[in-house]
């Protein structure tokens, strides 16, 4: 299938590795046009490198931290200036701190919803313009399983998350008018970084060795495995194609059937 992104200019934020990573590693492969951005200049600099090695796509970078609204715009407007105009955003953020409710003072609060929900509703911000003057766009944020089903012991990302998901669904009527689709996606148990480091904690906490938890972990998945970050990808580049023209405001799972509700 042609998804049509050939020429089309996706901004990917959090980038440089894991689920940014892929993602952008896709719309490279599809012949998109593609910025990545995070904090460390030294990675961005390595992973746009290596998309340019395994697919001979347009990449560039730059640095921002997605917890300054400065940064952001500046993001915005230096993709603009290096090609054009902005298709596609993919809103993506490493996850607050695990913990449970009393572990979190009012400055870990706010932290938290600074950098998982704020960063988002900034970014969309910026880009709308852009967006709105070519009417068409697509944006697709990167959110979590919880908020279909809270995460033991990520009760602020669990809180902010399904903030992201509310967002969409109300931007989502919002936007239809000027042909601008938004959906969110909640990745499941991905291997990525994160998922090792949210294992290891859990582990030490149940007082077992990691590849014990890890195999039990595995066996509650229906498919009996994590997901890939290529697995991950492919459904979020399929939203931001020009193969999807009728999916708007909707909040997707891709965890391999381990979220049992509705």
């Amino acid at each position: 299938m042609d998804l049509g992104l050939k020429g089309k200019t996706a901004l990917v934020l959090a980038s440089s590795k894991g689920l940014g990573k892929e993602t952008a590693m896709k719309f490279a492969e599809e012949g998109a046009n593609v910025m990545i951005s995070s904090r460390s200049a030294t990675e961005l600099e390595k992973t746009a490198q290596e998309i340019r090695d395994k697919t001979g796509g347009k990449i560039t970078y730059k640095v921002c931290n997605i917890m300054d609204n400065e940064q952001i715009v500046e993001l915005v407007h230096e993709t603009v200036s290096t090609y054009g105009t902005i298709d596609i955003l993919v809103n993506n953020a490493g996850g607050p701190p695990a913990g449970n409710f009393d572990d979190f003072s009012d400055k870990d609060w706010m932290n938290a919803f600074e950098l998982t929900l704020l960063s988002v509703i900034r970014t969309i911000r910026a880009v709308l313009p852009f967006m709105r003057k070519q009417q068409n766009g697509r944006i697709v944020n990167i959110a979590s399983s919880s908020f279909k089903q809270p995460l033991e012991n990520l009760t602020l990302s669990n809180t902010f998350r399904t903030g992201i998901m509310g967002l969409a669904k109300s931007l989502s009527q919002e936007l239809a008018k000027d042909n601008i689709l938004i959906n969110t996606v909640g990745p499941g148990r991905i291997a990525t970084d994160r998922l090792k480091e949210l294992d290891s904690k859990m582990a030490e906490a149940q007082g077992i060795e990691l590849e014990k938890h890890v195999a039990q972990s595995e066996a509650s998945i229906p498919l009996g495995r994590y997901g890939t970050p290529e697995e991950f990808a492919n459904i979020l580049v399929f939203l931001c194609s020009g193969a999807n023209t009728y999916v708007t405001g909707q909040a997707i799972l891709v965890d391999g059937g381990l979220v049992k509700a509705m």
